[in-house]
């Protein structure tokens, strides 16, 4: 079960929990109210077979899959951590699908106070276009993830301030964030 958390500001490494003392929880269902998120868990072995993935492809358009590895072995490792961790929106949905290893999605809700979603394994997640977010791995310093378009896959992202930007503009009155 994926968990969230309001995220608590520090200097120290973006990879820990960041948790607030004492912790709030924020449920899928109120992700969902906060951001627009949406959250599956499907078997990370077997989800090319699995029947929830394939209607979630069909009905919501995603006809691009590819796969990314992101590891401390490899030797753009720290300049990929720290791009990632960019505060940024993008025109499109951001979909990840965990297939091994764990990170941590950062997504602002509409009082714009960061939520920190932990995904492991078996973890889907959509982010509407438009929403300001960022993702780090955790300590572990691993994780293998699909990513989902649709159309051609596009991996331009805007950083923050974009609020001009069409897609943030739409994602804002979507949201009900401007009044």
């Amino acid at each position: 079960m994926v968990l969230a958390w309001y995220f608590r500001p520090s200097d120290e490494d973006q990879r820990l929990p960041h948790m607030k003392d004492p912790n709030i929880a924020v449920t899928m269902d109120d992700l969902e109210k906060k951001t627009g998120g949406k959250y599956w868990m499907i078997d990370p072995t077997e989800y090319q077979e699995c029947e929830m993935y394939k209607t979630l492809r069909s009905e919501r358009g995603y006809n691009y899959e590819d796969c990314i590895q992101v590891t401390d072995d490899k030797p753009e490792f720290q300049k990929m951590l720290k791009q990632f961790y960019e505060e940024h929106l993008h025109a499109d949905e951001e979909v990840r699908f965990v297939l091994d290893g764990s990170g941590y999605f950062d997504v602002r809700d509409d009082a714009d106070a960061w939520i920190r979603i932990q995904m492991e394994p078996g973890d889907l997640i959509v982010l509407p276009a438009g929403i300001y977010h960022r993702f780090t791995l955790d300590t572990k310093n691993f994780i293998k993830a699909v990513r989902l378009f649709k159309g051609e896959p596009v991996w331009t992202a805007h950083p923050r301030p974009s609020d001009s930007h069409p897609a943030r503009l739409a994602y804002v009155s979507s949201q009900n964030m401007g009044s």
